[in-house]
């Protein structure tokens, strides 16, 4: 947990009832979150609030529509019961309104699992639990006759990188920072699993975090998440290695799989958000070398976006309503269909900077041809319009918290259509962050 051995596997506060095999032959895990002590509670009540229950019933539907890989949630129930907890680690506790979470996944196996047996030096349960792990969730990786595993860790492994790079280039895409990014928090099958103290990027911040226990050294913020996924598959192989017979050199070309997917990923969504047909041109090939063509394009954007605060997704929605034809005027772009992502309006020497940006943007898109609506169209797909701010999911809880629970229904029902215009929403949640 923030890169310090913790011995134990979160709260404990998780109750699984079982699996389901639902028509398509799909298996699903069943999990209640709050429904009390468990064996593994320690000391503590094993309830949840209404507050964070709230949030991870929204976030895990709301990341669902925007395509990112998740745990789904199935239902949120009040539970009448009062629960205190101290809000701010402030000493000063109190009583909220309890919930449970039902949530599902086709398995809620995480690093950490294999971490604390290893940890334990139980290596017959380390080596049970990967044999169940591969024959339930990875049947195409064969394991001989006699048993060993030691070709079938490293391909399980490499499967586990491209599936967390699959998930962390989806969170970068639509500016989801996870905040808790411990081993405890990966899942095997690379999908996102415990919602605690997330958000998204409002105006653009590479160093943001939503976690208050993470501001100082930001560990989990959102520019650290790919480095953070590598350092926990690392974590991951490492546990693992006794299962090879010591031989760490086909662990490590298993985990150069996250990398290849990565960026190939990265470059895939970065063209979508600027609506370019395909990626040209990258980072230096020398460490240190400039970054060229539409690397160079995209880090200069990161740039202006951070350095007069500017909203994250308004920003790449609106860019795709930039006309690109030959009379195009960027400052009036800038006046009008770019103007709701400033949080502060540019001054006549921003203007500047920016216009001189949107021109080369215009310039490339142009070597693109094609006609401005596809350019938008592909844009629509990789930007979403909506998105669960902060801000929204807590008013929302306090509705629910004074009995209404209208907020938390709409705010769903928009989450379910992300990527659509939704006219009727727009005023409401189709907005900057609130000063």
């Amino acid at each position: 947990q923030f890169g310090n051995w913790a011995g134990q596997l979160g709260d404990g506060r998780a109750m699984s009832l079982g699996e389901v095999v639902n028509e398509k032959g799909e298996r699903w895990e069943l999990q209640l979150k709050g429904a009390g002590p468990t064996p593994y509670s320690r000391t503590a009540d094993g309830r949840a609030v209404l507050r964070s229950s709230v949030r991870e019933f929204l976030c895990s539907e709301a990341m669902f529509h925007l395509g990112v890989p998740t745990t789904r949630a199935l239902s949120l129930c009040q539970t009448g019961d009062a629960v205190v907890r101290d809000v701010m680690y402030d000493g000063n506790a109190r009583p909220e309104p309890g919930a449970v979470v039902c949530r599902v996944a086709p398995s809620f196996i995480r690093f950490g699992n294999f971490e604390l047996l290893a940890s334990r030096g139980d290596l017959k349960r380390l080596a049970s639990l990967a044999r169940y792990t591969l024959d339930r969730h990875f049947p195409e990786i064969e394991i001989p006759d006699d048993g060993s595993l030691k070709k079938a860790i490293p391909e399980m492994i490499a499967k586990v990188c491209e599936t967390t790079a699959e998930m962390v280039a989806a969170w970068q895409r639509v500016g989801f920072v996870h905040g808790v990014m411990n081993t405890d928090n990966m899942s095997i099958l690379g999908i996102t699993i415990d919602y605690g103290p997330y958000g998204w990027v409002d105006n653009f911040d590479r160093k943001w975090t939503p976690n208050t226990t993470d501001n100082r050294n930001k560990r989990y913020c959102f520019y650290n998440q790919p480095g953070i996924a590598v350092w926990n598959l690392v974590r991951l192989a490492n546990a693992l290695l006794p299962l090879v017979e010591g031989d760490a050199k086909p662990l490590e070309e298993a985990l150069g799989a996250f990398e290849k997917t990565y960026l190939a990923l990265e470059a895939r969504d970065r063209a979508g958000k600027l609506g370019f047909v395909e990626w040209r041109g990258g980072k230096g090939e020398k460490e240190g070398e400039d970054a060229k063509g539409d690397a160079k394009l995209w880090e200069d954007l990161e740039d202006l976006l951070e350095k007069w605060e500017t909203d994250y997704t308004i920003f790449f929605r609106q860019l795709g309503h930039v006309t690109t034809t030959p009379d195009a005027d960027v400052y009036a772009h800038l006046d009008t269909t770019l103007a709701r992502a400033f949080y502060t309006p540019p001054t006549p020497g921003q203007r500047e900077i920016w216009a001189s940006w949107l021109t080369k943007y215009i310039e490339r898109v142009r070597e693109d041809g094609g006609e401005d609506g596809e350019r938008k169209a592909r844009m629509e797909t990789a930007n979403p319009k909506y998105v669960l701010r902060n801000y929204l999911a807590q008013e929302a809880i306090d509705q629910a918290e004074a009995g209404d629970n209208s907020g938390v229904q709409e705010l769903l029902e928009v989450m379910r259509n992300p990527y659509a215009e939704q006219p009727g929403f727009e005023e409401r949640y189709y907005q900057r962050r609130p000063e």
